[in-house]
């Protein structure tokens, strides 16, 4: 399965920001630490994903453990 990607970013673009969230304090890394949201990803796919489609036409999802 193809997940939609973010639009063209930079080399450190996503380190800077992972860097910047760490200094104000984010929450969800203490989330990431108690829960492993790994667990989840076969039965949100099983339960959310439609594998019936008749073709590949339109957008791509989302990943399904991003979205949960």
């Amino acid at each position: 399965m193809q997940y939609k990607k973010f639009g063209k970013r930079g080399l450190f673009d996503e380190l800077n920001t992972k860097e910047n969230l760490s200094k104000i304090g984010n929450p969800l890394e203490r989330l990431l630490r108690v829960i492993d949201f790994e667990m989840f990803r076969p039965e949100l796919e099983e339960n959310l994903l439609n594998p019936d489609h008749k073709n590949k036409a339109g957008a791509k999802p989302y990943d399904v453990v991003m979205m949960f």
